[in-house]
């Protein structure tokens, strides 16, 4: 009998996948990985949100894909630009970069129907010591997350894992955003909280896509919706970074959809 047979859902609303479904997923998550890739060059002191989301916009067209965030809910671009105090969902517009300030660039895109999301840190010019630092923190955050995706361990002890080490650097994280399954949507159960108790939550299962993206706060972890209704901002104005990768339990472990094929994930690290 298949254990996991093709559509199945779990009591939690959690799709199953099949092996091959993985494919898919390989293919969305590395074009998102190439776009920000070659992000890169392009963000500097003076450069405008706007341009950048134009080429991020012309990269997806060139590769014959499609923006999931082009129409979504009525948002008209290609990308979320979330610079220093900006949690998540900032609106790509005519701001201009200075030097020194680190924003988290947002990239979800629609390859043959499967859905690859991820986002990573960059930075303008030279960054200051405890923006390097948001920064490390939030990365090793993430990371620490996905050590803890494999069979039988639950969403809890993810979240867990992350508010552990963010706190122990005397760091917040967001409680208001979270992260979400995915695979031929763009949001799906379940949500991935970055916060939490071990053994809470679904247990994990092989076949399961989703996001972890946690947003780490270098002040307090409250936040607000500004009057456009997307741009979220941290409430004491605390600078505040956020990494994503989009992964797949497998019957070991898991499978990051998302890594950088040119080692440049993290903004200040050499590439590999």
């Amino acid at each position: 009998m298949d254990d996991n047979p093709k559509g199945r859902v779990t009591r939690d609303g959690i799709r199953i996948h099949d092996p091959a479904d993985f494919d898919g997923m390989r293919r969305a998550g590395r074009l998102a990985a190439e776009i920000l890739d070659a992000l890169g060059p392009h963000v500097f002191p003076g450069q405008s949100t706007g341009a950048l989301d134009d080429l991020i916009r012309a990269m997806i067209e060139d590769a014959g894909a499609i923006s999931a965030t082009i129409g979504y809910r009525g948002y008209r671009h290609a990308s979320c630009i979330s610079v220093n105090h900006v949690v998540c969902h900032g609106i790509p517009g005519a701001k201009l970069l200075k030097d020194g300030d680190i924003l988290n660039i947002d990239v979800t895109v629609i390859v043959d129907g499967w859905f690859g999301d991820t986002s990573r840190m960059y930075v303008a010019g030279t960054p200051s010591r405890k923006a390097v630092r948001l920064i490390d923190v939030t990365h090793d955050a993430l990371m620490e997350g996905i050590a803890h995706v494999r069979p039988g361990q639950t969403f809890g002890d993810i979240g867990a894992a992350i508010q552990r080490l963010v706190e122990r650097e005397r760091m917040s994280v967001v409680r208001d955003f979270c992260g979400h399954g995915l695979g031929r949507v763009f949001h799906a159960p379940p949500n991935v909280l970055h916060y939490g108790r071990p053994g809470t939550g679904a247990r994990l299962e092989e076949g399961m896509f989703f996001t972890i993206e946690p947003m780490v706060n270098l002040g307090r972890p409250e936040t607000k919706v500004l009057a456009d209704e997307w741009t979220a901002v941290t409430r004491d104005k605390s600078l505040s970074a956020q990494f994503e990768h989009s992964v797949g339990v497998t019957a070991t472990g898991c499978e990051i959809f998302t890594l950088s094929p040119a080692g440049s994930f993290h903004p200040t690290w050499p590439r590999d």
